[in-house]
This record gives structure tokens, sequence and C-alpha cells, in this order.
């Protein structure tokens, strides 16, 4: 059984990979022995890096790549030092995303009669059109080899709408607050897309599936806490590597016989 998770020999791409969840997907990767490459718009000296994401770096495990995944020739030439670094990718982790925090600006949370063109386009930029690339980049190049795992993020609020109520304590305080429409929308998005993609590529040996998680706690707001827990049946938001499981699982030769399918790891939201 242990062989079914074992991604020795494996190359990952991971996008978004500095970020909370990337860390921690690069992380858990890297220990069932997959070589990791990290993409992200940051700069990674900018950014606290978890210990053990520093010691696979430290191992030449883990590499880090800075690259605008919404512009088509960056990734391509970011596929060619990966190859140049590890080979060639196959497993993707399709993690980068934008979305519009309890504590963003007023502009990007009001009324959806008022929500501004410019924020959607932001949004769905790189939600949808940045995963779309790296799709047509990354897992064109497994296409090509015949054999890969695709894993797209998505959303709780890409399965349901968002529950609105959570906000209320915002609204009392004289807030015209709303959680935004863009990115329900393109964490929507990205189910079909997969889809899409786990028939297109069905014989040429590429998996295509979804994770969704429900919210990862971050120290968010008392408030906010408060009010999305009472609507959560396991009673806390998630630890920020409870996401690890399910990513290995789909990465793995254990989901062999898994494609075209959405990964719900929510606490019990979607139960409701």
């Amino acid at each position: 059984m242990k062989e079914l998770f074992s991604l020795k020999d494996k190359i990952a791409v991971i996008t978004g990979g500095l970020g909370q969840l990337g860390q921690q997907f690069s992380i858990a990767l890297a220990e069932y022995g997959a070589q990791i490459a990290v993409l992200d718009l940051v700069n990674e000296k900018e950014v606290n890096k978890n210990e053990r994401f520093s010691y696979f770096q430290q191992k030449d495990q883990i590499k880090c790549f800075k690259v605008d995944i919404t512009n088509r020739k960056e990734v391509e030439n970011i596929l060619s030092e990966i190859k140049a670094k590890f080979g060639s990718p196959n497993i993707l982790v399709n993690n980068a995303a934008l979305d519009s925090p309890p504590d963003s600006p007023a502009s990007e949370n009001g009324p959806f009669e008022d929500y501004p063109e410019a924020s959607l386009d932001k949004i769905l930029n790189v939600n949808i059109k940045g995963t779309f690339i790296c799709c047509q980049v990354f897992g064109g190049e497994m296409a090509e080899k015949k054999g890969g795992s695709i894993i797209n993020i998505s959303s709780i609020y890409g399965i349901l709408s968002p529950n609105q109520d959570i906000y209320e304590f915002k609204r009392k305080n004289g807030e015209k607050w709303f959680k935004p429409v863009a990115y329900a929308v393109s964490k929507s998005g990205v189910l079909n897309l997969t889809r899409y993609l786990a028939t297109y590529w069905s014989k040429k040996g590429v998996r295509v599936n979804t994770l969704t998680p429900a919210g990862i706690f971050n120290d968010q707001g008392e408030e906010f806490l408060s009010e999305y827990l009472k609507r959560m049946p396991i009673g806390r938001m998630a630890n920020e590597n409870e996401m690890n499981g399910a990513v290995i699982f789909l990465a793995s030769e254990a989901s062999s016989y898994m494609t075209g399918s959405n990964l719900v790891v929510d606490g019990g939201w979607s139960a409701w």
C-alpha cells in the first residue's frame, strides 16, 4: 500500500507555491519523494517560509521560480527551466488564486450591482486564465509524455453560493459588505475546466481532478470566526496542513482510477 502513495521520481509544479497552502503542498509532496518546482509571482526572499520548506530547498528538492502565470510566454520559459533542472513535470497543482478577504477595500465588497469590472477582470485573469495557461503548457507536456496528474484547487464557494449572513456583523457596523461574486464564479469555472480536460486527455494518461477545501485558518478576526463557525459542522476552520493528504492521494497512484472528479474536504460545510 505504501507504494501506491509514493511520489518517488515524480516532478511536481505548484502554482502559488509560496502562499499558505502552496508551501504545505510543496512540503507534503516532497516528503513523499517528489521534486518540486514552486511557481509564484512574489519574490521568495519576501516570504516567511516553513522550516520544512526551507529544509527541502537546502536539499535542492524544492526550487522556486518567479513567474506570472497569466503570461503564456513566461510559463513556457519556466517549463524549459524546470525540464533542465528536474526533467518533465508529471504533477501540476493549480493552487494560485486571488480572493477578496474580509479586510479588503470597501470597493471590492459592496453590493453586486456596484461590483467593479476591473476587480472581476483581475480575479478571473489569475483564477481562470492562469489555471488555463498552466494546464495548456504543463498539461500539454504531460499529454505528450503520456502521463500525469493535474489537481485544480477550487473552493466551497465554487460549489455553493457564499452565505452572506456570515458578514452581517459588518453590515451592522455600517459597512455595505458582501462576499463578492468574482471568486465564486472563478472557482466554479475551475470545476468544469477539470471535467473538460479529464475527458479531453483521457486517452493520453493525464488525470485531472479538483480539490475543494473550505476555509483555512489564518488568524481571521474573532467576529468573522464566530459567524463562520456557527455554520461549520466540524466546529472549526481547517488547519493549513489538512489538505495535504488529499493532494498526495490525487497526485499518486492511489487515485489511479479517478479523473474528472471533485474531492470535497470541507468539514461538512456542503452537507447542510
